[in-house]
């Protein structure tokens, strides 16, 4: 009996080690298996997501998030063709036949600002950077960038939370008089220019917009939205050939293109994309990227008028 109680508890010790590591390596096998397939399963999610991108509509709905997204929707876009627009449905030409093409960055500045700025100082290019309040002292220089090299410094929101802006006019002006103060205070610039968080004709604002219109007219303050989508703000990954073709396809139609990129600090995507899509636009034929100014022809999604 002893022999055969000690090689029965030879056999338990045994199984005691073989079962949990066999559980272990079956775990690890499906651990394995389960990773290839997710992989597998993004891959071809990104590939469906880059071939839809380019019929992106301008104005299209899309929302990343209250961090570094918009809200789109196409009201009031095809109307701004028209205002572009000949009878016969050409895009009218400029006083001097020059197409002006704007770019023009959101929710800024961050960790990809400088970055941005560095490639438009190479290819000597003006921008539009429509900023949000950002305190830390990191962040100070690049506001002052932004205007020592000749950009036009323009307001978004200082918190860019959707939720607290768009509860009431009373809570948009305190948020945008805040940039503005923070602006002025930083740069020495009282910033006149302004992008509405979702542009104006996003579907999440408890006030009509109108009167938000109406009170930046009052203090003679411009808004800008935008007629060329870069797709940039989708919260899904988008490669920086797609930001180059949806920025580029559509510009023929426009004697003022104004696109909308980001340069928040996970649009890795767009700083890669810039370079190609600065040397793309100034291959086109009477056509330079200006900046923002007092002589930029009103583009909006809706308006008082």
């Amino acid at each position: 009996m002893d022999a055969e109680q000690d090689a029965h508890f030879q056999l338990m010790k045994r199984l005691l080690v073989i079962i949990p590591l066999s559980a272990i390596l079956i775990l690890l096998i499906l651990c394995v298996v389960l990773g290839v397939n997710l992989y597998e399963a993004k891959q071809e999610l990104r590939a469906l997501r880059e071939q839809a991108v380019p019929a992106m509509a301008v104005g299209q709905a899309s929302d990343s998030g209250e961090q570094s997204g918009e809200l789109y929707t196409a009201s009031g876009v095809d109307e701004f063709r028209r205002d572009a627009s000949d009878a016969d449905g050409t895009v009218s030409d400029t006083e001097d036949g020059i197409r002006k093409v704007y770019l023009t960055f959101d929710d800024g500045p961050s960790s990809n600002t400088g970055k941005i700025l560095d490639i438009l100082a190479e290819y000597d290019v003006k921008a539009t950077f429509f900023v949000v309040g950002k305190e830390e002292e990191r962040y100070q220089p690049l506001y002052k960038r932004i205007v020592e090299e000749g950009h036009t410094l323009a307001m978004h929101s200082y918190s860019h939370k959707y939720n607290e802006i768009y509860q009431s006019k009373e809570s948009y002006v305190e948020d945008l008089t805040k940039l503005q103060e923070f602006l002025y205070d930083t740069t020495g610039v009282w910033c006149r220019y302004c992008r509405f968080p979702g542009g104006s004709s996003n579907t999440v604002s408890r006030v009509d917009m109108h009167e938000l219109i109406g009170y930046l007219e009052e203090q003679d303050m411009s808004y800008f939205d935008w007629n060329v989508s870069s797709g940039d703000a989708s919260s899904a990954y988008i490669s920086p050939e797609a930001i180059v073709r949806n920025s580029t396809a559509n510009l023929g139609e426009f004697h003022e293109a104004m696109i909308l990129l980001h340069d928040a600090s996970d649009k890795d995507s767009t700083v890669e994309a810039l370079p190609r899509l600065i040397e793309q636009i100034q291959a086109m034929e009477d056509t330079k990227i200006v900046p923002i100014t007092d002589d930029t022809g009103a583009i909006h999604h809706i308006s008082n008028d």
